[in-house]
């Protein structure tokens, strides 16, 4: 099994590899990878060693030379005092939030809140201790965490926040601030427990979703302070067609940025020039779920000749991912 992890150390830190890889900062865990390791899916959330060995699973069955945790998007927003649905009568699903956990943005006041000690961070930052010393000198190692625009999403009822987006910008851009830096605290702490780069994945405040306009008023200057307070490297994941707002994009600061398979990544390519390193956009459902070997193999050569620095699934894994196709992206 190659070992690529110098090579994508490499990448990330500024340097020239002759290949670019194929791996992943967001969850790429698979139902063959959980069941391989005798997991229950819901049980993974709330237990360090099992989250390891479900994030060590797709390198250990497939040499996909990358392991990240955590395995869900809600692990700050339970720190805040978030209800989530573990699905523990379900099969393989992801969890789900219960409800809002505050009627405004206002009621977002949380400066000098100690993040680290609620929740589950600290079982998160135990995962990557034990992925380190499991599978470390092989893979590289990631940890994730939401951007600010979508952690508030998860917080404040999504219509209201649109409507106090309008009426009362000042006040979510204040609540958007102080979600920054708690971010950058939590960041800071996956970072010192061993992860090797971090992904922020601003799905919720994607341009696609909120427009250009809203993106370059809300989201682009919480996601630069995040950026600025995270350390390097770091990669900014942003989803849906980001075509028409990658000036914007670019100006986020991150080392790399990770997009989806309706970017088209020649263009991308251009905005983004030598000094921001462009990763995608392999489709996790047509292509990787629901695709055959030959289709993986082709999407991987498209994604390279129109130059992507490192081939990236567009977002997380499907958890029902032929492992053949898995292998196919490292082939």
């Amino acid at each position: 099994m190659p070992n690529l992890r110098d090579d994508i150390l490499a990448l990330l830190n500024g340097r020239h590899i002759e290949r670019p890889p194929c791996f992943s900062g967001l969850i790429h865990v698979t139902s063959a990878g959980l069941e391989s390791e005798g997991l229950v899916f819901h049980e993974v959330y709330q237990d360090a060693r099992k989250m390891a060995k479900a994030a060590a699973s797709a390198y250990k069955l497939t040499g996909f030379p990358s392991a990240v945790v955590p395995l869900d998007l809600y692990v700050e927003a339970e720190a805040l005092g978030a209800e989530i649905d573990y699905r523990r009568n379900a099969h393989y699903e992801f969890p789900t939030i219960k409800r809002a956990v505050f009627q405004s943005a206002k009621e977002i006041q949380i400066e000098g809140l100690d993040l680290l000690k609620r929740g589950r961070l600290s079982l998160v930052c135990d995962a990557i201790r034990i992925l380190k010393e499991d599978i470390g000198h092989q893979a590289v190692i990631g940890a994730w965490l939401p951007g600010p625009f979508t952690l508030m999403t998860l917080l404040v009822e999504p219509a209201v926040l649109f409507v106090e987006m309008k009426r009362q910008p000042e006040t979510v851009h204040n609540s958007l601030e102080q979600l920054s830096a708690l971010l950058s605290q939590v960041g800071q702490a996956y970072h010192s427990a061993g992860a090797d780069f971090l992904t922020v994945h601003d799905m919720g405040g994607s341009p696609a979703f909120i427009g250009p306009a809203r993106f370059e008023q809300f989201v682009l200057p919480a996601l630069k302070d995040l950026i600025a307070g995270l350390p390097r490297p770091r990669v900014c994941s942003i989803c849906g067609n980001t075509n028409a707002s990658m000036p914007l994009i670019a100006e986020i600061g991150a080392e790399a940025i990770s997009v989806d398979q309706t970017n088209d990544l020649a263009a991308s390519r251009a905005v983004l020039g030598a000094k921001t390193l462009l990763f995608g956009n392999i489709d996790p459902v047509a292509t990787l779920s629901l695709g055959s070997v030959s289709d993986v193999r082709e999407a991987v050569a498209r994604s390279r000749q129109a130059g992507a620095d490192a081939v990236w699934p567009g977002c997380d894994l499907v958890l029902q991912s032929p492992l053949e196709n898995i292998r196919a992206l490292v082939e």
